[in-house]
C-alpha cells in the first residue's frame, strides 16, 4: 500500500468508527450532560498521555462556552492537586483502556468526597467503568489500530465525543454569541463579535460631506483632502442623498458631457446602502463583501450622516481574516 492508501484506508476507519459510535451513544450521554448542566462547582477533567491531551483541549472548550473547568493530571492528582476538588464539583475522567495505575488510584478520593464521576473510555469492563457515576463509550470496531495498541482511532471517537459533549452542554445552557464573545475580547474573535462600527468609522471633521449643491470641483477636493477617497452628498434637510466614490469619478470622467461645474446631486450614487454606528464591525464587513464596496456611509435613525467606514479601517482593526 502507498502513502495514500493508508491515508485513505486510515480516514475510512474513522468513518466505520463514527458510524459504531453512533449506534451507541444513548441514555448515558444524555444522563452525562444533564449533571453537568446542574454542577454547582466546576468540572473536573482527568487523564493523562494521550487522552489527557484530549481532556485538556475538553476544559479549554467547556471554559470558553460558559462552564467553569479545570484539567486535573491523573499523575499530579496523588502529589497535591487533588486538593483542587470540592464536593459541588463534577468529574469527567478519560482513559481509553480505563485501567490506567494512574488514574485509578485517585478514583477512591472521587468516592470519599462524594464527587459525581462521568467516564470516557474504550473498555465498559474496565476499573474507570466500574467505578463511575456515568459512562460514555468511546469504543471502536476491533482491529480498528495498529496491532490493537496504539490508540489512534480510540483517541479520535474521544475527542468527537468530547466535543459533542460541549457542544450539547452549551445549548443546554442557552450560550450564545455575545456570551462567547465576552469571554474571547482578545484576538480576531473578540475584535469580529465586540467592535462595533463607531469604533472605527470617520466622523467629525474627519467624516466627508459634500452638499448636493457643491460643484464636482469641489467635491473633488473634499474626497482629496479627507482621504478617503469618497464623500457623503448631503441634501438641504441634512439627510444623507448619496454617495460619490473614486470608481465613481473615474465612470464620470470617461464620460464624454461630463465637466467640473456639475454638481454633485448630478452625478452623486443615490440611496447608498448604509449602517448605523451600533451595528456589528463583522456584519459590515458581510455587507461590503456582499456590495463589493469598500465604504459605507454610518447614519443615524433619521438617515442623518454620522461618518464613513472604509475598508481598511475593518483591515487594520483585523476584522477581516
Amino acid at each position: 500500500m502507498d502513502v495514500l492508501e493508508i491515508a485513505k484506508y486510515e480516514l475510512e476507519l474513522v468513518k466505520k468508527a463514527v458510524d459504531f459510535s453512533l449506534s451507541n451513544i444513548g441514555g448515558e450521554f444524555e444522563e452525562a450532560v444533564n449533571l453537568l448542566n446542574e454542577c454547582k462547582g466546576k468540572v473536573v477533567v482527568t487523564g493523562l498521555g494521550k487522552t489527557g491531551i484530549i481532556g485538556r483541549k475538553l476544559a479549554a472548550t467547556l471554559t470558553s462556552t460558559g462552564t467553569t473547568a479545570i484539567f486535573l493530571h491523573a499523575a499530579e492528582g496523588v502529589h497535591g492537586d487533588l486538593g483542587m476538588l470540592s464536593k459541588d464539583d463534577v468529574v469527567i475522567a478519560i482513559s481509553s483502556s480505563g485501567n490506567s495505575g494512574e488514574l485509578v488510584s485517585i478514583l477512591p478520593f472521587f468516592k470519599f468526597l462524594k464527587v459525581p464521576v462521568i467516564a470516557m473510555t474504550a473498555n465498559m469492563n474496565s476499573k474507570l467503568a466500574m467505578n463511575s457515576d456515568i459512562v460514555i463509550d468511546c469504543s471502536v470496531p476491533q482491529n480498528s489500530e495498529p496491532f490493537g495498541l496504539v490508540p489512534t482511532i480510540t483517541t479520535t471517537i474521544t475527542l468527537i465525543l468530547a466535543d459533542a459533549v460541549a457542544v450539547a452542554l452549551l445549548k443546554k445552557k442557552d450560550f450564545q454569541i455575545q456570551d462567547f464573545a465576552r469571554v474571547h475580547p482578545g484576538g480576531t474573535i473578540g475584535r469580529k463579535l465586540l467592535l462595533r462600527v463607531e469604533d472605527l468609522m470617520h466622523s467629525g471633521e474627519s467624516n466627508p460631506m459634500s452638499s448636493v449643491h457643491d460643484s464636482m470641483k469641489k467635491v473633488i477636493m473634499t474626497m482629496t483632502t479627507k482621504g478617503l477617497g469618497c464623500s457623503n452628498i448631503i441634501g438641504d434637510d441634512g439627510k444623507l442623498k448619496g454617495i460619490i466614490t473614486d470608481g465613481d469619478l473615474r465612470r464620470l470622467l470617461s464620460s464624454e458631457d461630463f465637466n467640473l461645474d456639475k454638481t454633485a446631486e448630478e452625478c452623486m450614487v443615490r440611496n447608498p446602502r448604509t449602517v448605523t454606528r451600533k451595528t456589528l464591525a463583522v456584519k459590515a464587513l458581510t455587507l461590503m463583501e456582499d456590495m463589493k464596496i469598500t465604504m459605507l456611509p454610518v447614519v443615524d435613525e433619521e438617515n442623518s450622516p454620522e461618518g464613513m467606514l472604509h475598508m481598511h479601517d475593518l483591515i487594520q482593526a483585523g476584522v477581516v481574516g
